[in-house]
C-alpha cells in the first residue's frame, strides 16, 4: 500500500523537514529554543504520519514523503524504511508542490493529495475524504485558518492545465494565499470542494492548538 511501484494506485505525498535544531520551525526558537523547536517539527511529522497510516489501513493508497533537510538515510531512520522518501528539491513551495504532483502523475497516479505536517487536527478520515472527494471535484483544498491551505489534490487529467493556476503568481507565506488561489481557479470553472478549515502552527500563539491536540 506505500509502494510507488504501484503505478495504478493514488499518491499521497508528505512535505515535512528533517528536524535539525536551528533548521526547523524557525519562527517558534524564540520561545521554545532550537532544540524544543525541531522537537515539535518531529512530534508533529510523527502525528501526521500516524493518521497517514490509518488512512492507508483502509485503501489503498502509495505514500510518499518529500523532506527539507536531511537526506534519505537520515529520514529513514527517523522515521523508517517502509516509506518512500524524496528530496523537495529547488524553489518557492509552489514549485517543489507542482514538481512533487507532475512527478506523481508522470509515475501514473490516477490522483495525487499532497498534506504538510504542521496541522495537529488533520485526521485519518479527513485525509480520506480528500481522496473520496476527488472522484467528483476537480480540485480539493483544505483550508488553514491563517488563509492559507494545509492540503491540495488534483486529479491527473487536469494538472497540467490547473498547474499554472494554483503554483504561479501566489505571494506564498501570506495571509491571502488560498483567496488568490481561488481567484486564478475561478475563470478556470473548476469544482472545488473545501476541506474542513483548521489551524497550523507557524508562530508563538499558534502553540495552544498543539498543546490542545496533545494525547
Amino acid at each position: 500500500m506505500r509502494d510507488l511501484e504501484n503505478a495504478a494506485i493514488s499518491r499521497l505525498i508528505v512535505f515535512t523537514r528533517y528536524p535539525a535544531p536551528g533548521r526547523a520551525k524557525t519562527r517558534l526558537i524564540p520561545v521554545l529554543g532550537a532544540e524544543g523547536a525541531s522537537d515539535l517539527q518531529r512530534r508533529m511529522t510523527e502525528r501526521i504520519l500516524g493518521q497517514v497510516e490509518a488512512l492507508a489501513a483502509r485503501q489503498p493508497v502509495a505514500v510518499e514523503i518529500r523532506f527539507e533537510g536531511g537526506d534519505g538515510a537520515r529520514m529513514a531512520r527517523w522515521l523508517g524504511p517502509q516509506w518512500t522518501y524524496r528530496g523537495q528539491g529547488e524553489g518557492d513551495i509552489g514549485a517543489r508542490m507542482a514538481r512533487a504532483l507532475a512527478e506523481a502523475f508522470a509515475e501514473g497516479a490516477p490522483a495525487a493529495v499532497l498534506v504538510g505536517t504542521d496541522i495537529p487536527d488533520l485526521s485519518g478520515a479527513i485525509l480520506a475524504e480528500a481522496f473520496q472527494r476527488l472522484a467528483d471535484h476537480d480540485i480539493v483544498i483544505g483550508p488553514a485558518a491563517d488563509g492559507g491551505y494545509y492540503l491540495i489534490g488534483l486529479r491527473r487529467e487536469r494538472f497540467a492545465e490547473l498547474a499554472p493556476l494554483l503554483f504561479q503568481g501566489i505571494a506564498w507565506g501570506g495571509e491571502n494565499v488560498l483567496r488568490d488561489t481561488l481567484s486564478a481557479l475561478a475563470p478556470s470553472g473548476v469544482a472545488v470542494h473545501l476541506l474542513p478549515m483548521l489551524r497550523d502552527i507557524d508562530r508563538p500563539e499558534d502553540l495552544a492548538v498543539w498543546e490542545f491536540a496533545e494525547p
